[in-house]
C-alpha cells in the first residue's frame, strides 16, 4: 500500500483541537476579565491593575498547551512512522523481496521520531513565546480604546470593549509567519505544522523500511485536484539516494530471476528518474493536505500510473473550500468572545450564513466533501 500525507492527517485533528480550545479559554478568559466592574467610573483604572493576574491566568493556560500538545504530538509521530512502515509490509509482502520485511520488528525508529518532535517543537516555539504577549497586549489596548470612547461620549463602555474584542476575535492569536512568508493564526499555524511533520514521519517509515530490503526507487501517484507545486512530480520515479535532476539509471528487474535460472547476469532495464525525493520534498511534493502518495518503484514491474482529471472542480475550488472554512471558525471565535448578547447574536447569525455558503458550494462540486472537524474551534461543537 502506498504511503501520504493523508495517511496520517487524522492525527493533526486533536492537536488542533487542543490550539482551538486553548484559542477560545484565552478570549473567554479576555472577556470576563473586561466585563468584570464594567458599569464602574474607576473600570479603566481597575483592568489596569488587573493585568497581572490576567498574565499569570494566561501563562498558566499557555503551559498545559503546551505540556498537552507534546504529548499529542509525539504520539502522533510515532503513530504516523509505524503506519508508514506498515505501508511498506502491504505493499511488498506477497513478493519475494518483501517477505524478509514482513518478518521484521515493526518498531518505530526512535532517532527518526526525537529528530522529527524536535523539529515540531522548533516549529512552534513561537505560539508558545507570542501567546502572552499579544493577549496582554490586546487587553492593554482594548482598556485603552474603550476609556477613551466613553470620555468623549462616542459609545458606552461595553460597545467599545465589544468591538474591539470582535477585532481580536477576527483576527485570532497571529503572527505567526512559515518559511514562505505567510502569515497565520495560531491554531491553523499550529495545525499546519504538525499535519507537515506527521506526514514526514509516515514518508521516514516508509522510505526506512524500503531501504531495508534494498529497494531504492518510489514512484508518485496520480492524484486528482493537484496543487501547482505536486503537478510536475506526479507519475514519477524518484531516487531515495543519489543523484537530484532527471536522469536514467540501469536496475535490475525486479523479480525476475534469470541469473539463477539461466546461469546469467540479472536482467538489467533502463529507468527514467526525475530526480530524488529529497529534492522534490524540497520544491513542495506532500506539503500539508497533499493528496499524493507514494509507492515503492519495482523495475520492470510497476508501470506509470494513469492521469485521471476531475471534471467540474479544481484546486481553486479546494481552496475556496478552506477559506469558507477559515469565514466559520472567525465568526465561532467572535461569539466566544461576546460581552453583550447582541454581538454574540450576530456573529452566530454569521456563523450560520457562511455554514449555507459551505453547503451551496459542496453541492455545486461533487468530488469535494465536506469535513465538519475543519469548521469547529473546540472539541464539544
Amino acid at each position: 500500500m502506498p504511503v501520504s500525507p493523508a495517511m496520517a492527517e487524522d492525527l493533526a485533528t486533536e492537536v488542533r483541537r487542543l490550539y482551538e480550545d486553548t484559542e477560545r479559554a484565552l478570549l473567554e478568559r479576555l472577556a470576563a476579565a473586561l466585563e468584570a466592574d464594567i458599569e464602574s467610573p474607576r473600570w479603566a483604572e481597575l483592568k489596569l491593575a488587573a493585568v497581572g493576574n490576567l498574565r499569570e491566568a494566561i501563562e498558566t493556560i499557555a503551559e498545559a498547551l503546551q505540556r498537552d500538545s507534546d504529548g499529542k504530538v509525539r504520539e502522533a509521530l510515532i503513530t504516523a512512522y509505524n503506519r508508514g512502515r506498515q505501508a511498506a509490509v502491504a505493499e511488498l509482502g506477497a513478493l519475494d523481496i518483501g517477505r524478509e520485511l514482513v518478518a521484521r520488528d515493526t518498531l518505530p525508529n526512535a532517532p527518526a521520531v526525537d529528530r522529527l518532535a524536535a523539529s515540531m517543537a522548533e516549529d512552534t516555539r513561537p505560539v508558545f513565546v507570542r501567546i502572552t504577549r499579544a493577549v496582554v497586549d490586546a487587553y492593554r489596548r482594548i482598556v485603552a480604546n474603550a476609556s477613551g470612547g466613553v470620555l468623549l461620549g462616542a459609545n458606552t463602555r461595553r460597545q467599545a470593549a465589544q468591538r474591539a474584542l470582535d477585532q481580536f476575535a477576527t483576527r485570532g492569536i497571529t503572527g505567526f509567519v512559515d518559511k514562505a512568508g505567510r502569515s497565520w493564526d495560531m491554531a491553523s499555524y499550529a495545525e499546519m505544522a504538525v499535519r507537515s511533520v506527521t506526514a514526514r514521519a509516515a514518508i521516514e517509515g516508509h522510505i526506512d523500511a524500503l531501504g531495508e530490503i534494498g529497494v531504492g526507487l518510489v514512484i508518485v501517484s496520480d492524484a486528482p485536484l493537484e496543487c501547482p507545486l505536486c503537478r510536475p512530480w506526479e507519475g514519477e520515479t524518484l531516487t531515495l539516494s543519489g543523484q537530484s535532476g532527471p536522469h536514467t539509471i540501469q536496475a535490475e528487474h525486479a523479480t525476475e530471476n534469470v541469473g539463477r535460472l539461466l546461469r546469467r547476469r540479472p536482467r538489467i532495464i533502463p529507468v527514467h528518474v526525475a530526480g530524488s525525493l529529497t529534492e522534490a520534498r524540497a520544491a513542495g511534493l506532500f506539503h500539508p493536505n497533499c493528496r499524493h502518495s507514494l509507492g515503492a518503484y519495482l523495475p520492470g514491474v510497476t508501470t506509470r500510473p494513469p492521469h485521471h482529471p476531475t471534471p467540474g472542480t479544481s484546486y481553486e475550488d479546494t481552496q475556496r473550500q478552506r477559506e469558507i472554512e477559515r469565514h466559520i471558525r472567525r465568526w465561532k471565535r467572535r461569539a466566544a468572545a461576546t460581552v453583550d448578547d447582541k454581538a454574540r447574536q450576530a456573529a452566530n447569525a454569521k456563523v450560520r450564513a457562511w455554514q449555507a455558503e459551505m453547503r451551496r458550494h459542496i453541492d455545486a462540486h461533487e468530488h469535494l466533501r465536506r469535513k465538519p472537524a475543519r469548521e469547529q474551534i473546540d472539541a464539544a461543537r
